[in-house]
């Protein structure tokens, strides 16, 4: 089992992951308007650029925004839970030698003690953004059960490969959890509200561009 679903069944998550991503992107560059958007980003490509980059880094900067520095307690919930969301999968000792022994590819690995931190991270500042969700009325009347679900669904794959790392009686238990939530995961990104993984990046830039062309520094002397 544990060779199938660090198999074929990988690839296939993978597969689902990066081609779903890409069609994402692309329907959502597709989906621009043509006279009013991709006509003025490609004229004036210097400004838009300029101000979808300016517009990124405001927000995956710690208290780049203004929204940021006015709530510090969710930009700490915010970036331990992504950060810890990024970086462990990529770098886990084990993670690494999987990719070693059934791909030939290898990366430096990160130390297990900042792993374990990490992942710990992840698992309370999660906790905390559901119960954000339950506490503040704002919040609690946009989420549903979908919401949870897929929060879920992020924090599975940290929950069970910390329990398989401890090594206890239900090890394999543990590794085959770990394994399936991490697929699923993979393949559940581009399908749902998760692709946002993609589609930050994206409407991030567009709004940059709209403000550094449309509404900004460029706005004198053009007819918008």
């Amino acid at each position: 089992m544990y060779e199938l679903l660090t198999g074929p069944v990988l690839w296939l998550s993978f597969g689902v992951f990066f081609v779903g991503l890409a069609v994402r992107a692309l329907l959502y560059i597709r989906g621009l308007d043509w006279k009013l958007d991709r006509v003025a980003y490609a004229d004036h490509a210097g400004s838009g650029l300029r101000g979808a980059l300016n517009s990124i880094l405001s927000w995956v900067l710690p208290f780049g925004s203004r929204s940021w520095r006015e709530r510090p307690g969710m930009v700490v919930l915010f970036f331990v839970f992504h950060v810890g969301l990024v970086i462990t999968p990529l770098f886990l000792q084990a993670h690494v030698e999987i990719m070693k022994s059934r791909w030939g590819i290898e990366w430096p690995a990160m130390p297990n003690g900042l792993a374990d931190v990490l992942t710990i991270g992840v698992l309370v500042s999660g906790l905390l953004l559901a119960l954000r969700r339950v506490a503040f009325p704002e919040i609690r009347i946009l989420t549903s059960g979908y919401d949870y679900l897929l929060l879920a669904i992020t924090v599975a794959p940290f929950l069970t490969g910390f329990m398989a790392g401890l090594h206890t009686d239900g090890y394999q238990y543990w590794l085959l959890a770990h394994v399936i939530s991490g697929e699923i995961w993979l393949v559940a990104v581009p399908l749902t509200k998760l692709s946002h993984a993609v589609l930050f990046f994206l409407t991030r830039a567009q709004i940059g561009m709209d403000y550094g062309i449309k509404r900004g520094g460029m706005k004198k002397g053009l007819a918008w």
